[in-house]
């Protein structure tokens, strides 16, 4: 059960200059790309409202004007809870619990963001169960169970990971079963529609390109990095890591005809698709950052990317490490968000803001949570608002009150 703390203060305006809506992982694009961050944060945390949660979560929040969805457990630790909350005041909608009994590394809790699409909510539980819900009224539309529909015999230590995604009117996941490794589903109905052979899932998300004229979805599995075919799951290349034992979490980002992949054992490397869709090339490599969870972001030909420090790379000169920099809030993970002039970094409890221009600075700094320590969760923002998980509660904090923005 969730409690709404009475902290409320004025709407954050949000303009048409704002972004409306933050879907699903990583944003709407899954590039963390955001059409504002402040060019100065709050001198103090301006926490609109903030609820309390059962326990710690994983898994990130997805955001529009009207609401806020998150995954969580129960208090007994038996069920997942899908929670839809009043964007503007944190007030319960719904909720839609099924029963879910695990023992997994790091908890039980759904490491999968929310999918938002078209007035419905994709939820996936660690265990495998996928949920399709109406977002007004917290009816379920169609559900499937991956332990009945797509078994795996293998133990996934930290249970399904990867984020629901929409691409070409089609909703990917990966069951990581041997003849159902990804499928693509009726987003309407659940049904499927193709699934490809395979391996077990990695513990990351996919994302969608179109790349030579070819529409592909892009990630990993347990061992490799791959694309395949959105319209019929074919497998287009695989990439075998030089260093295997990678847990695969990072998303790969595609830039432009380039794709940027970050993975623990084998570093941060700029692989080109200029010959074609059907099997990229390594062009350069950055052993130095080998970020176990944190997915980078791009601004302009900067990378930026957080591993215990904060780095920044030059893509364009072979990405040649410009900087890094350590700061208390900083250790293995964190989150990243990137508009035309800003990176925020959202790390142990606190914000920092840089400028997208690679200058070696911490804008400024703003401490969203009373005590350090990791957010695992994605944070959302929409318009001004920025709707993020602690250990024990959810606040959503208006970054649009300082002078300067």
């Amino acid at each position: 059960m969730h409690h709404q703390c009475c902290k409320k203060k004025e709407a954050a305006d949000t303009s048409d200059t704002t972004l409306a809506s933050w879907n699903g992982w990583r944003g709407n694009g899954r590039n963390g790309r955001v059409t504002w961050l402040p060019n100065r944060l709050p001198k103090k945390t301006n926490v609109i409202w903030e609820i309390d949660l059962a326990r710690e979560g994983l898994g990130g929040i997805a955001a529009n004007e009207s609401f806020v969805v998150f995954g969580d457990r129960d208090f007994d630790d038996l069920h997942d809870v899908f929670y839809c909350l009043d964007a503007k005041t944190g007030r319960s909608i719904w909720q839609v619990e099924r029963l879910s009994i695990a023992q997994f590394d790091y908890g039980n809790s759904p490491r999968a963001t929310p999918l938002i699409v078209d007035g419905f909510c994709y939820c996936f539980g660690a265990t495998g169960i996928l949920l399709c819900i109406e977002m007004r009224t917290g009816r379920v539309v169609w559900e499937r169970d991956f332990r009945l529909d797509f078994p795996i015999t293998e133990e996934l230590p930290w249970g399904h990971c990867g984020s629901p995604l929409i691409a070409d009117g089609k909703l990917i996941v990966s069951p990581g079963n041997p003849d159902a490794a990804i499928v693509a589903l009726n987003p309407n109905s659940g049904a499927t529609i193709w699934q490809t052979t395979g391996r077990l899932p990695g513990y990351g998300s996919h994302c969608f390109a179109k790349i030579g004229g070819r529409g592909q979805i892009i990630g990993h599995d347990n061992t490799t990095l791959g694309g395949w075919d959105v319209e019929t799951g074919e497998r287009l290349w695989t990439i075998e890591p030089n260093a295997p034992g990678d847990f695969n979490v990072p998303t790969p980002v595609v830039h432009g005809d380039n794709l940027i992949v970050c993975t623990r054992n084998n570093g941060t490397r700029r692989f080109s698709f200029s010959g074609g869709f059907d099997q990229p090339k390594l062009v350069t490599q950055n052993k130095r950052l080998r970020p176990d969870m944190t997915t980078p972001v791009v601004a302009g030909h900067y990378l930026y990317c957080v591993r215990d420090f904060v780095y920044c790379l030059d893509i364009s000169s072979g990405l040649d490490e410009l900087w890094r920099m350590r700061a208390p809030a900083l250790s293995d993970y964190a989150s990243l968000f990137v508009s035309a002039d800003r990176v925020m970094i959202v790390a142990d409890g606190e914000i920092l803001l840089f400028a997208t221009d690679g200058t070696k600075r911490v804008i400024d700094r703003l401490k969203i949570f009373e005590k350090r320590a990791p957010i695992y969760s994605h944070p959302a923002i929409v318009g001004r608002r920025l709707y993020v998980r602690g250990v024990s509660k959810l606040r959503c904090i208006d970054l649009g009150s300082a002078s300067e923005n």
